[in-house]
């Protein structure tokens, strides 16, 4: 046996290189071998005051140290880091530069690095392998570094997912996602530190290659472009089964309004995703801008059937509404919610000779109250015992299918209610605009206007003993409560504001007792110009 030097070929290179860059491509060879002969765990340790990085596989050769493709490596679909012989001269050629001492071991025999003369050409001079091919009795192969610093160490094994405290939310035959644990997110490719992410919401370890990564990737694997890796990233994503993540991509769309979105967010087919994740486990529906800004009733309505309303950009409502032609699913967008809310009313009519005296007494109301704000007989008003399955908690709507203004029967135990819901129902079927809108809200004035002037008319002709109480004695204004004041209504001396304030006491206790509906109406009769305007 005898010591022979074998030329790398290699002068000082990859000056962007540091230390722990060179003893990660170590490490990777380590972890390569560990992977093909299904050997022990490759350990990094430190003895007789140097690190030393051991694996358990075949033993390092001579012939490892030639630049060529690796076809065992090439062969393997995933799981091996490295391709080429590229990794380790350069690894070799960087400590050196660096000054450490390197020495590998194996039972083919010592390598040691040393810079030598060209073989015939004296004036050059390289790296070279001293090799000795004396055997040894060791297993696997032993890299000993002298002269390297434990932080080096720390950062090189740092680069590798499997000595990192990462954990697994998800794994598919594609690679694993993994809960974000650093300050930056990480993309690892076949477990090796490739790219750092800030703003990405998980990390990622992509084990199956394509061709086209395999082409990208450049020499370093240091600083690797996101166009890289950022196909196999959304295959990750699309194809995960774990519940953490599927949550966790759904939450973040309810807090895209504070402005705290994640870079896959902002990947089209992941915030589709992402937004039907948040369908199936709330109760959300989805807008655009637009249609808040032009549908102000209906975004109200969605809220108030206890919807979460998320407001989504075109692109992204494009795809949900598109997405059932396709086989998707169906999401509750603005059209939807108008579906699903005409198809949630159910009425169950109760004819007038059904209801109780109380009740029918209020419902006789109905004509009058429309002729407070000038509305005649052609408005159909029916009672309905229930209003909408499940979210049983409207008091009336105008029915545009059925042309009836349709109130829920429990109103008519308030006269108060009922007479408000009857005119807010009004309202929408003679102004033809729905809640929230100008429109509607103009038709609400006029008609606070008209009954504003029908009040004041009635209290001028109460003034005038034109359908004053039958009985405006002494004993029934002490029972009403006006007794102060009705000196002042015998004697004349009256003006209408006075007025209005002697008779405040007994409208007061009118509509205390629920029937101060009943008495404006029935006691002033009908030559009262009620309405006028």
């Amino acid at each position: 046996m005898a010591v022979r030097r074998f030329d790398l070929n290699v002068e000082e290179m990859l000056d962007n290189w540091e230390v722990h860059h060179a003893v990660r491509e170590i490490i990777a060879n380590g972890l390569d071998e560990q992977t093909l002969s299904n050997t022990s765990d490759v350990d990094i340790f430190r003895s007789e005051g140097d690190w030393r990085i051991r694996d358990y596989g075949r033993g390092l050769r001579i012939e490892h140290f030639t630049l060529n493709e690796n076809k065992e490596k090439l062969s393997q679909p995933s799981g091996v880091i490295g391709k080429f012989g590229v990794g380790l001269k350069d690894a070799l050629a960087v400590l050196h530069r660096r000054g450490v001492d390197t020495w590998i071991c194996s039972r083919y025999g010592v390598f040691h690095i040393i810079r030598a003369r060209k073989h015939d050409f004296e004036q050059i001079v390289t790296l070279h392998v001293e090799y000795d091919d004396t055997p040894k009795s060791i297993e696997g192969t032993e890299f000993v570094l002298c002269g390297i610093s434990d932080a080096d160490i720390a950062q090189a094994k740092s680069c590798f997912l499997r000595f990192r405290n990462e954990s697994v939310l998800d794994s598919s035959h594609l690679g694993e996602i993994l809960g974000r644990t650093n300050e930056s997110a990480c993309v690892y490719i076949n477990g090796v530190l490739a790219a750092e992410e800030p703003n990405f919401l998980f990390s990622y370890n992509v084990i199956s290659l394509t061709d086209s990564m395999r082409k990208q990737l450049n020499r370093e694997r240091i600083n690797v472009g996101r166009s890289v890796y950022v196909e196999r990233v959304k295959a990750l994503l699309k194809a995960a089964s774990s519940e953490t993540v599927k949550a966790t991509l759904a939450e973040q769309m309810l807090s895209r309004h504070r402005g705290d979105q994640y870079d896959e967010l902002r990947w089209i087919e992941i915030s589709q995703m992402a937004l039907n994740l948040l369908h199936e486990r709330h109760s959300v529906a989805y807008v655009t801008q637009q249609q808040v800004e032009a549908h102000p009733d209906l975004v109200e309505g969605m809220r108030r059937d206890g919807h979460g309303v998320v407001v989504v950009d075109e692109r992204e409502y494009t795809r949900l509404e598109e997405q059932p032609l396709l086989g998707g699913p169906t999401v509750r967008t603005l059209p939807q919610y108008v579906t699903e809310y005409n198809e949630s009313f159910a009425y169950s009519f109760v004819d007038r000779n059904a209801l109780t005296a109380d009740e029918r007494a209020v419902f006789d109301l109905t004509r009058h109250i429309l002729g407070l704000v000038n509305l005649g007989s052609d408005l159909t008003v029916r009672i309905s015992e229930t209003m909408r399955l499940g979210i049983d908690d409207t008091n009336g709507v105008w029915d545009t299918e059925i042309e009836s203004i349709v109130i829920r029967r429990a109103l008519l135990g308030d006269p108060e209610e009922y007479a408000g819901t009857l005119l807010h129902e009004a309202a929408h079927a003679t102004s033809g605009y729905a809640d929230l809108t100008r429109g509607f809200e103009d038709r609400l004035s006029t008609y606070l206007g008209r009954l504003a002037i029908a009040l004041l008319e009635w209290v001028e002709n109460c003034l005038e003993g034109y359908g004053k109480p039958r009985d405006t004695g002494p004993a029934a204004r002490r029972e009403l409560g006006v007794e102060k004041t009705a000196p002042s209504i015998q004697t004349g001396e009256v003006t209408f504001e006075t007025a209005a304030a002697a008779w405040s006491p007994a409208l007061a206790k009118m509509k205390s007792e629920r029937n101060i509906g009943l008495y404006v109406i029935a006691e002033a009769g009908t030559p009262l110009r009620l309405g006028a305007s």
